[in-house]
């Protein structure tokens, strides 16, 4: 994060558009929307130092409603899209919103290699498990035995993508999940992320009223992580798998190098073997 863009004078509901939100009502998202705006002004950020970049779907409104630069962009692109800001304009603090369908079906090349790259980005995923603007299909995180949308009636049949595995594995430097229901708990995690110098990733359980009503359930189903913070990504990766989805908190963080432009020519293979410790 650039601190040269602090302001001293803004609230939460300075940061918060004129537009209003058409979520549905009881919609997790709202409290995702409370909680970056909060963040923001936490962390004294002034607007025109902000931009906030998402693909489609009904998380990928959030720049909207947000008063700070912002672009609404294509399925699946929010995260080249926010490479290319970032590496044109380091100055500001760019966060990236989308959901799981956008996030991690058409957009999951994308993720994978905007983890690897470790470029200073805040990437906050708000995951219920369901496409919702398409109103109801089977996204990649959905159980394989939810049978409610008319394209899966039997359910899917495959095993749910898991974002906190999959990030791990693919280089992420600091991998957290949060939970709609827990306003206090997920903007303190946004304030960690954003100030993360690196590829920041935020999984949201953030639960859809419309679509997965049985998602009120998750209020009695989430808890604190039982494991401190690591920095050991074999540590991370132990528990991460033998999580149950439903742990809360910084799971894994580490200073790894972050990729600008102008050392993408100058890094040689020893140059990373010293930086991230091989």
């Amino acid at each position: 994060m650039d601190v040269a863009g602090i302001t001293p004078t803004l609230r939460a509901k300075d940061y918060k558009s004129d537009v209003a939100p058409v979520w549905c009502p009881g919609c997790g998202h709202f409290a995702v929307l409370s909680a970056v705006t909060k963040a923001l002004a936490h962390l004294k950020l002034a607007k025109e130092r902000v931009a906030m970049i998402s693909g489609i779907g009904c998380s990928s409104r959030l720049p909207a409603y947000v008063d700070a630069y912002g672009f609404h962009g294509i399925h699946g692109r929010a995260l080249p899209i926010a490479s290319g800001l970032k590496a044109a304009r380091p100055d500001l603090t760019v966060i990236v919103a989308g959901g799981d369908g956008d996030g991690f079906s058409i957009g999951g090349n994308h993720f994978l290699h905007a983890c690897r790259r470790n470029m200073d980005l805040t990437y906050i995923v708000m995951d219920n498990e369901v496409y919702g603007m398409t109103k109801g299909q089977a996204s990649p995180t959905t159980q394989p035995d939810w049978a409610k949308s008319k394209l899966t009636p039997h359910g899917t049949g495959m095993r749910p993508f898991l974002p906190t595995a999959i990030a791990l594995a693919a280089g992420a430097s600091f991998i957290a999940r949060g939970f709609a229901g827990d306003p206090n708990g997920l903007t303190k995690l946004l304030v960690e992320a954003i100030e993360h110098p690196g590829f920041a990733f935020l999984q949201v359980l953030s639960p859809c009223q419309t679509f997965r009503p049985e998602q009120k359930e998750w209020k009695h189903l989430v808890h604190p992580s039982d494991m401190a913070p690591t920095d050991d990504p074999v540590e991370a990766a132990r528990f991460i798998q033998a999580d149950d989805g439903m742990a809360l908190g910084l799971l894994y963080v580490r200073r790894l190098p972050v990729w600008q432009p102008q050392n993408q020519a100058t890094a040689t293979t020893a140059d990373l073997e010293r930086e991230f410790a091989l």
